[in-house]
């Protein structure tokens, strides 16, 4: 397999503090510090870790109504992405060529410090991330 499970999924809280408490208490996560995001000022994120490679990205935005939206099932609209964790750096490159032969991706690698990340796009729409340690 060219994955290695999940890295990361992206989501918005409308209370990060208790969203630590719980995922802290509940699961023994490790939770990192809550800092700036976006370019607005109106945007945190705060990293949960809830595996050895597998996290939770939650945001905060200001004014954002979507982590209202608890409808009952398939009525709570869909996450913001998700990212995939590369099984090595050559599975990063086999995918990353696979999926601009598909036109899911640019193929536009980024450098975020300790991991290179690439973003595509399903074919429903929804935004994913393949990512691999550095």
């Amino acid at each position: 397999m060219l994955l290695n499970g999940i890295n990361h999924i992206a989501l918005i809280s409308k209370d990060i503090d208790a969203l630590r408490a719980f995922y802290t208490e509940v699961f023994d996560a490790e939770v990192g510090p809550t800092k700036p995001h976006g370019d607005q000022g109106d945007e945190t994120m705060t990293t949960i870790r809830i595996g050895p490679h597998t996290e939770l990205n939650v945001f905060t935005i200001a004014g954002n109504s979507e982590p209202d939206r608890q409808k009952p099932m398939w009525g709570r609209g869909r996450l913001d992405h998700f990212g995939l964790q590369a099984a090595s750096a050559g599975s990063f490159e086999t995918i990353r060529q696979h999926l601009v032969e598909h036109g899911a991706s640019d193929g536009e690698v980024n450098d975020f410090g300790s991991v290179r990340s690439l973003f595509f796009r399903d074919p429903d729409g929804l935004e994913g991330e393949v990512l691999v340690a550095k």
